[in-house]
Order: structure tokens, then sequence, then C-alpha cells
């Protein structure tokens, strides 16, 4: 049922283009002046949506159609860093709502007097995981820092992973008996019955050694099955860049996904600048990318991967 609402969105999405197409091409045979400037809109609106069209094309993987699943981690900057986390979190969110996503905070880990330390969030919507998947990688941000007394200049970072969401029928089994399951009370605010009952779960994969862990839910149960939902992505993540290290190493190749390979800088001082430093990317425009203007930076980079990570 699921395949079949994907198909029918997607023929659907095809079938308003072309009629919006044969409307245009109507409304032109009409000679009609006064809606000259109408059409000549139109007609660039249609051209952009053509070429997201043909892009999504391009979108062939496994999970590329899919829902994804992604995690924000401060990283080395203390409180500015952890702020710096809640403006990607907002970033991704305001993201996924121009996209008419639904967007999910799965768990999140506040910070030390602001910000957050770490957030997991679920997308779902049509090719987000085929979208997000260029986000992995270290963000950087450069700007002076309201966290200091003395207003200086502070370079803040935060690791972005995307993983896809994946239902009960993958090919990845779990084995219940290299699950160690750990129940706790839940930290973050939420009422009482978080507060009192060990209602938070952490999960550990003993064969991998991933931690996962939940507490934004109501009940363990709920939080067991979510922790169980993140953990599954992270195994089908893993598959993937196995298979894709096996076709680096056949080809010569070595990429080194470190920590402190950033992908991207985001510029407030002394200058204006959005760069992608896979593809040289950048726009003067930092405020848009920050409000969720991000479709440019990831249609560029997977225009440079498509053919190339799908062998």
């Amino acid at each position: 049922m699921q395949r079949l609402s994907a198909l029918q969105e997607e023929l659907g999405y095809w079938t308003q283009l072309r009629q919006n197409v044969v409307d245009a091409v109507e409304l032109e045979s009409l000679g009609d002046e006064d809606l000259a400037s109408d059409l000549t809109g139109e007609a660039d609106r249609l051209e952009g949506e053509l070429n997201r069209a043909e892009f999504r094309l391009m979108l062939s993987g496994t999970h590329d159609r899919g829902n994804a699943i992604l995690a924000i981690h401060a990283g080395a900057g203390g409180t500015d860093s952890q702020d710096w986390a809640s403006m990607l979190l907002r970033m991704f969110l305001r993201w996924g709502e121009q996209r008419k996503h639904k967007t999910e905070i799965l768990d999140t880990m506040e910070g030390d007097g602001a910000g957050i330390k770490s957030v997991t969030v679920s997308i779902a919507g049509l090719y987000a995981y085929g979208y997000l998947r260029s986000e992995r990688g270290v963000h950087r941000l450069v700007r002076l820092s309201s966290f200091d007394a003395a207003h200086r200049r502070h370079t803040s970072f935060a690791l972005v992973e995307v993983w896809p969401d994946i239902e009960q029928d993958t090919n990845v089994t779990i084995d219940p008996k290299d699950l160690q399951i750990d129940t706790f009370r839940a930290s973050s605010a939420g009422g009482q019955h978080m507060q009192k009952n060990d209602t938070a779960v952490r999960i550990t994969h003993i064969p991998t050694g991933l931690v996962v862990a939940c507490q934004n839910e109501r009940s363990q149960g709920q939080n067991r099955e979510t922790a169980l939902r993140i953990l599954r992505a992270r195994l089908v993540q893993i598959q993937e860049d196995e298979h894709r290290q096996q076709i680096s190493d056949l080809k010569g190749e070595h990429v080194d996904a470190g920590w402190g390979n950033q992908i991207r800088s985001y510029v407030m001082h002394p200058y204006q600048m959005a760069k992608d430093h896979r593809t040289n990317h950048e726009t003067g425009n930092v405020q848009s990318v920050l409000d969720g203007d991000l479709d440019p930076f990831m249609e560029a980079y997977l225009r440079t991967t498509v053919g190339t990570d799908r062998e």
C-alpha cells in the first residue's frame, strides 16, 4: 500500500505538471497582450519545475524516494556549537516545511544553557532521503558570538548524519539476542510521567557497538519502537557505506569521512557567504540558506555524485 501510494503521488505530480503546460499553451494561443506578463512568469515557473522534475529522475537509489532520519550533533565550540546545532535544526525543519514534508523530533538532548547537544529528526516526504543525503558531514559557522562577553568572532562545528527511514520489511535483520536494552528516567521536560517513570530507552547493538537512545515519547514502549527504528536506519546506512567503500577500494580511491572534514561553511562575519567545499557552490545570502533555502546546494552536490555512487 505504501508503494502504491508513492506511485500515485508520483503520477499525480507529472499529470499536474503536464496540465499546467497545456493550460499555459492554451492561454498563449489566445494572443491576449494583457496576459503577457503573467504568461512570462508562468513560463519561468514551469521551466524551473521541469528542471527539478528532470533532476528527480536522476535520484534512482534504493532509498532515494523514501523518508529520512536526520541527526545533528554539536561539535567543538561549547555553547556556541550547541546554539549552532539548534540553528541547523531550524534550517532543516524550515526546508521540510517548504517541501510540505512531515517532520517529527524523535529525540533531543538539550545544551548547557543554550542550544542543543544533539537531536534526531524524522523527515517524511517524497525524495526526502534522496536530497538530504547530500547534507552528511561537518557544517562550520563563523560569526560574532553572542555568548562571548567581548563579542569576539567564534568558529563552531556541528555534525549532520542522515539515514534512510526503513520500514519493517527491510533486509536488515536485528536479532533480539544482539540487543542490550536499558531504561532510565527522561531528563527533558515533558510532564510528571516523564519524571517519575523510567520511560526513556537506550539500545546497544552489541555486534556493531551502535547506541541509540530515545526519551521524547510518552511511554517506554513508544520510545523502544522509535529507538529500534533509528537503529534499523543506521544499520542500513552501514551496509550502504560498506558497499561504497568496496567500490572505492576497487577504484583505488580513498574518501576521508572524518569529523574534521567540513562540507560547508556559513560565514556571517567579517563578510556574508555560505559555501559548499565539495562543489564550490556559494551564495552571499546566508540568512536565506539558514531559512531553509537548501535546494541549490543539494542539487549542485547530487549532480556531481549521481551516477558515481550508484555503481
